[in-house]
């Protein structure tokens, strides 16, 4: 059967993502995949920081089947029930004040960048650069390719949208020279995932934050990954102390429905009115019965708080094996369960592969850092068998 599909792939599905690793997953359960021939695997990824509830929530699937049996799609012209209560509720936990729904995290960076722009252009100044960083990882459309600081990503899509400028992360005065009179926002990931899980350091985000309100600046957090819970804190800026103008979210937001979200204070969300933007699936009745069936979930059952525990109790694991790796394990980076196991570069791709063989699901950044994302509902049990097969194949090599 998996052949099957392999050759079904390679002939009608357009070739982005190269020879896949040879899994096809039939069904989930809590932390477990398994696969169409019964295999297990335990989901050390959550589907790359989505299922943050695991797979099989019998609570999530209760209210997504309860919601199907009412209405999956409308339209954006007229009111929707859940989509109000979901804003209702992301701004009674965060920061923002208003909050719109699209479809994706780099919808939401996209709408991040045009509320930015649309804010000063409707003050009658001439401010369109968006100030990222490099290594930073904002999306694969066009604009947030432009926003995104790694060569490989841009390279082919030359030339990218203009105003977009990169600079060395963790250095303020670089990004204190790179501003001038024309920018409108400075764009962060607080930790930055993809490209191996670096988090920004806590005084650098506190400068950007004083020089954004010196300069008129917009300051946007890009909480794509770090939102909902992944840091022990329902979203990083928590962690850090400093509140953004605008961030964005989307992955465990829907639990694996589409979903993503533009949040900003007032100030910066009143430049959108009627026509300057929208949607026709983002914030529809079925993606944000999602989003309110996940906050529901991690309100019982404390999972904000279960990954920072969890999250410690990991790091603390991986730690102790660093120190007895030989120099194999060359930096743990974590903030809750969002961690980087960055290895000597020659044993990463085979550490990768060996961990894949024995049934475990992570993802390789950077070409040396192996990035674990599991769900929220992790136990020490999960943790432990982890770590010790993670033991076992680094004693192999």
């Amino acid at each position: 059967m998996l052949e099957d599909i392999i050759q079904l792939d390679k002939k009608y599905y357009m070739n982005t993502f190269g020879s896949r690793l040879p899994v096809c997953f039939e069904k989930g359960e809590g932390m477990k995949l398994f696969d169409d021939k019964g295999n297990t695997y335990y989901d050390f990824l959550g589907g790359i920081a989505v299922n943050a509830l695991g797979h099989g929530h019998k609570d999530f699937i209760a209210a997504l089947k309860n919601q199907l049996d009412k209405v999956i799609h409308t339209s954006s012209l007229y009111y929707i029930e859940n989509q109000a209560k979901l804003a209702q509720k992301m701004v009674q936990l965060s920061c923002a004040e208003r909050v719109f729904f699209c479809n994706s995290g780099a919808e939401a960076n996209e709408g991040a960048i045009k509320l930015a722009k649309i804010y000063y252009y409707k003050k009658g100044m001439e401010k369109n650069e968006i100030i990222s960083l490099d290594k930073s990882f904002h999306g694969r459309t066009v604009a947030t390719v432009a926003a995104t600081g790694q060569e490989k990503y841009q390279k082919p899509y030359r030339g990218l949208t203009r105003g977009f400028i990169q600079v060395k992360p963790n250095d303020f005065e670089e990004l204190k020279n790179a501003v001038t009179d024309n920018t409108a926002a400075i764009m962060i990931e607080l930790i930055q995932g993809e490209s191996g899980v670096y988090p920004m350091d806590k005084e650098y985000v506190e400068k950007i934050r004083q020089l954004c309100d010196e300069k008129d600046i917009m300051l946007i957090f890009d909480e794509v990954q770090t939102g909902m819970g992944r840091t022990g804190y329902l979203f990083a800026s928590e962690m850090y102390g400093v509140e953004p103008d605008i961030f964005t979210c989307a992955k465990a937001l829907g639990g694996g429905i589409p979903i993503g979200a533009v949040c900003a204070r007032k100030k910066a969300a009143d430049a959108f009115e009627p026509g300057d933007h929208g949607t026709t699936f983002g914030g529809n009745p079925f993606s944000t019965a999602a989003g309110l069936a996940v906050f529901d979930i991690y309100e019982k059952e404390g999972l904000p708080e279960n990954a920072k525990s969890m999250g410690e109790y990991f790091a603390g694991k991986l730690n102790a094996l660093k120190e007895k790796s030989g120099g194999k394990i060359t930096e743990i980076r974590s903030a809750g369960l969002l961690i980087g196991i960055q290895l000597k570069d020659e044993i990463a791709k085979a550490v990768f592969n060996a961990l894949f063989e024995k049934g475990f699901l992570t993802s390789l950044c950077g070409g040396n850092t192996i990035r674990v994302a599991p769900p929220l509902i992790i136990k020490e049990k999960d943790i432990d068998l982890f770590v010790e097969n993670l033991e076992n194949i680094l004693k192999e090599l």
